[in-house]
Formats: structure tokens, sequence, C-alpha cells
């Protein structure tokens, strides 16, 4: 399990980046971060039923994550 203080600094990135997918009517919901340092997401709104939702979650949220939090080795979508 991940500490306290990277948990803080990856929601702190999540909600930075939380505002590009409110404005297509989606959202996103933390999960957990694995011993793996896999964040698990859950795309929730018009981003839970997209198609491009692979592809939101790969090449924006987790590249984002990934800048700012190198620990970070991918983001998973949990249904």
């Amino acid at each position: 399990m991940a500490d306290a203080v990277l948990i803080e600094k990856v929601k702190e990135t999540l909600d930075a980046f939380r505002p590009q997918l409110q404005a297509d009517g989606g959202d996103m919901e933390f999960i957990s971060i694995d011993d793996e340092n896999k964040v698990h997401l859950r795309l929730t709104g018009a981003c839970g039923s997209c198609p491009m939702a692979v592809m939101t979650l790969k090449m924006g949220v987790e590249q984002y994550l990934k800048e700012t939090c190198p620990e970070i080795t991918e983001v998973v979508q949990e249904e």
C-alpha cells in the first residue's frame, strides 16, 4: 500500500485534472494505489460510458499523473 504522502499527492494531481473531465460531463473517483504503484480509478458520468474512456485514461490522466508523480507506474480503470 502506498504511503499517505503519495496518496495525497496523487489526489491533488487528480483534482487538478478533474475540470477537464467535468467539462465534458464526466468525472473520476480515486479508488486506491496498489503495491506496484498503480493508481486505480473509476471513471463516472459521461466518461464512464464513453468509447474513448481508455484513451482519456491512458493518454490524459496517466500521462499527467506520471509527470507530477513519477513513482506511479500505471493508471488502471475499475468498473
